[in-house]
């Protein structure tokens, strides 16, 4: 149970994340209006409250994560953006994955 709450905790983060960023990009690149930037900097700072629900240490959890936002970003790229992964997306997001799991979940 507490593997499976703390990966919800990483994809609740990741989507905070990655979706405070999107709103940003698109604030600047795409001259939404300012709402777009005030609302992805509050999901930014929800991002770095997140994590600190996980229950193993910083550099842990910090270092785990970078896997799982790959994961993510790959997705939101697909789903939202149009960009659908090519075979070295998803086998860089296996690799990711692998290593999310050996930092998080290998027994110690």
């Amino acid at each position: 149970m507490e593997i499976l709450k703390s990966i919800i905790y990483f994809i609740i983060a990741g989507i905070f994340e990655i979706g405070g960023g999107y709103l940003i990009w698109e604030y600047f690149k795409n001259n939404k209006g300012p709402l777009y930037m005030l609302l992805g900097g509050l999901a930014l700072i929800l991002y770095g409250i997140i994590p600190t629900m996980q229950t193993a240490s910083f550099g842990r959890v910090y270092a785990a994560y970078g896997g799982i936002f790959i994961i993510l970003s790959i997705l939101w790229g697909w789903l939202i953006d149009g960009t659908a992964p090519d075979r070295f997306d998803i086998i860089g997001s296996v690799v990711a994955l692998t290593g999310v799991l050996i930092i998080m979940y290998w027994p110690r």
